[in-house]
């Protein structure tokens, strides 16, 4: 018979593992895409005729960097509690066919110039629209999925796999797009279309949906809110009138402050809806906001690293050492491979740990071994040797990694059921919008420091080379912001700034300001002081995100009882896990879960809870998630015994005023 509506479905036995390949394939692809382009930009703005670095070219270079983002941190709260309501399978089934669907459209552009680009612009935005989806209802897929204490394990692979996959995809855009700009679209595809058909046909609800009105006001305040926001840290970075930077504007200003007010406003409807679009009561689980926000910080500090270093690295040291600028922004990629190695690392294997000995020391020990290698970066010289940096960006991914993905699952764990298709869009969204903060942060600080000597030293440099005066004082304040810009998309700065004007000097100078050594010797300086302010934020946010997980509380798994604790480290005379979790007045109380061999939760069995002398105390039947309590029981020895499969008995001792928690392993079925 099948489930009735809203009733989740019965899963088969290694369904959970479905589920962790597919959800970790959806992450990979949402995430690569992300960054995908990044690399690749100077071949699809040849490919389609646009000269990025011209003033008017400036806003459609800003929106395929960042309309992706912008959009995937602006729906997936909608979507994950869309997912709550109607069914976490379905809108991550759908997420996989809307991201396809756009997916073929963006590697099928006919279109050029102006036209061509606006084109790519709606249609990243509509493959981030599938991308929300996927990422909003992946993880909650999973702790629906997975019984607590194999979660750190599968959301920490699933994250790991996201985080990794920005890193990924810098490579292989790298590698695409100079064989074919459009492969940067098409790799996507026959992914997309298979992980379409393997999610519609292997994937099933496995939780309780529940059927709520839409929170009209509260997505409309909260969508237009943090646009406005995103949109305002998107401008503030480019520059405006005579100033190096957009944060005078009045459309930057006015943007920032509507977002900010809308986002208050969004708040006060939340507080007074009868279904709210997201609970705001979650975050006085202290779990749920103190990992939020270590999340978010850890994602400013991670975020704005990308762009650093890769701009570091294409703008000064490999053109120093033999490379060409137009070679550079491949190169970049697979020079920061050691990073996605440490996430690779440490990822899986701090997830595994914080099953069995909870989150906070892996997060906050993470967030700790990330500040230190931010603290070896800042102190790294910018001509540095490879192997030293390559440790470092190791270190720095280890940390991540250690952190990423004890966090998630300890925010995941902390949510109830019911709420966790919204809690894993929420903190979807602080890590996709602590990206755009962070690049706007980023940008800010070095541009701010390369603004103090950069135009004296460009004229300088320019004039001792036979640049007229002229030329070289209009080259020299130009916006830094170009020079960043020229630097990532792997042109020649000083031949992209110069123009014609190299014509007309002599071959010698002209060969000396365009090669590989002049431009980077003279943005060292003031590239040097802009990277130590940034690293300097970047050791404080990893610092404060150290305190926040260290303040996130003991573990704290939220099944069937509100504030349940989760089960620590014991065993009975027998060895099975019986863990003590905290003092409690008046009588103690024993919790646990039956579960088969294979660890799945086992419905309907009957356990009963016998005395020293033989009388049964207590009997129960297990939930549909394998759960049982006994309560107000006085300290002694019991026995536990479950039926409904092979009988199975464990002893234990209750000590006075504690609870006590563990599973029963029940073997296999009869027959």
């Amino acid at each position: 018979m099948p489930p009735a509506a809203g009733m989740p479905s019965p899963a088969a036995p290694h369904y959970k593992w479905i589920a962790l390949s597919n959800t970790t394939l959806g992450v990979l692809m949402a995430t690569i895409n992300a960054s995908i382009m990044l690399i690749a930009l100077p071949d699809i703005f040849r490919g389609i005729g646009v000269n990025p670095l011209q003033p008017a070219s400036t806003g459609l270079l800003l929106w395929l960097i960042m309309g992706y983002l912008v959009v995937t941190a602006v729906l997936v709260v909608s979507f994950g509690r869309l997912g709550d309501m109607y069914g976490r399978v379905r809108i991550y089934n759908l997420g996989f066919a809307v991201f396809s669907v756009f997916s073929v459209l963006l590697s099928v552009t006919w279109l050029h110039g102006t036209a061509g680009a606006l084109w790519l612009i709606a249609m990243r935005v509509l493959q981030g629209v599938g991308g929300a989806m996927l990422m909003a209802n992946s993880a909650a897929i999973l702790t629906d999925a997975f019984p607590w204490h194999q979660r750190g394990l599968a959301l920490g692979l699933n994250q790991v796999a996201g985080i990794a996959g920005s890193f990924i995809g810098l490579v292989l855009g790298g590698l695409l797009g100079p064989l074919e700009w459009h492969l940067v679209f098409l790799v996507s595809v026959p992914f997309g279309v298979f992980g379409t058909f393997w999610a519609y046909l292997k994937l099933r609800e496995t939780a309780r949906r529940r059927p709520a009105r839409l929170d009209w006001w509260g997505n409309l305040t909260f969508a237009t809110g943090l646009i406005a926001l995103l949109v305002g840290i998107t401008y503030g970075i480019q520059p405006y009138g005579g100033h190096t930077m957009g944060w005078t504007s009045p459309f930057v200003i006015g943007a920032v402050s509507t977002g900010a007010a809308l986002l208050v406003i969004f708040c006060v409807i939340e507080t007074r809806v009868a279904d709210p679009m997201f609970r705001l009561g979650l975050f006085r689980l202290r779990a749920f906001s103190a990992g939020n926000l270590a999340n978010l910080l850890a994602g400013l500090g991670r975020g704005g690293l990308m762009f650093v270093l890769i701009i570091w690295l294409q703008g000064i040291y490999l053109p120093r050492h033999g490379f060409s600028f137009s070679q550079t922004p491949l190169w970049a990629g697979i020079y920061m491979l050691p990073l996605t190695a440490g996430f690779l690392l440490a990822g899986p294997v701090s997830g595994w740990l914080s099953d069995r000995f909870g989150a906070r020391l892996f997060a906050t020990g993470g967030m700790i071994v990330a500040a230190a290698s931010f603290l070896l970066l800042q102190r790294l010289p910018v001509d540095f040797s490879y192997w030293e940096f390559a440790v470092i960006i190791l270190l720095n991914g280890v940390g991540m990694g250690l952190f990423a993905s004890p966090n998630r699952a300890a925010i995941m764990n902390s949510l109830p059921p019911e709420q966790r298709g919204v809690g894993s869009g929420m903190t979807a969204t602080f890590q996709n919008s602590s990206m755009v903060l962070s690049i706007g942060v980023f940008f800010t600080l070095i541009v701010l420091g390369l603004a103090d000597t950069l135009p004296g030293t460009l004229l300088h440099g320019l004039t001792s080379q036979g640049v007229p005066a002229s030329a070289a004082a209009k080259v020299a304040h130009l916006p830094p912001v170009g020079v960043l810009f020229a630097s990532l998309l792997g042109y020649n700065p000083v031949r992209t700034l110069l123009g014609p004007v190299l014509t007309h000097l002599s071959p010698a100078h002209a060969a000396f300001l365009s090669g590989r050594s002049f431009f980077p010797s003279l943005i060292t300086p003031a590239f040097s002081h802009g990277l130590s302010v940034a690293f300097y934020f970047a050791i404080a946010a990893c610092l404060v995100a150290a305190v926040a997980s260290l303040l996130r509380g003991k573990r704290y798994v939220h099944d069937v009882r509100p504030g349940a604790a989760a089960p620590t480290a014991g065993a009975t005379a027998d060895g099975h896990a019986i863990g003590e979790i905290r003092r409690v007045t008046g009588g103690s109380q024993l919790t646990g879960t039956a579960r088969t061999a294979e660890g799945e939760p086992v419905p309907d069995a009957r356990v009963t809870l016998l005395d020293p002398a033989g009388n049964v105390t207590g009997a129960s039947t297990t939930g549909r998630d394998g759960q049982f309590a006994f309560e107000n029981l006085p300290a002694g020895n019991y026995t536990v015994i479950a039926s409904g499969y092979p009988p199975v008995a464990h002893s234990l001792r209750i000590s006075p005023g504690q609870d006590h928690s563990g599973d029963i392993g029940l073997g296999h079925p009869r027959g």
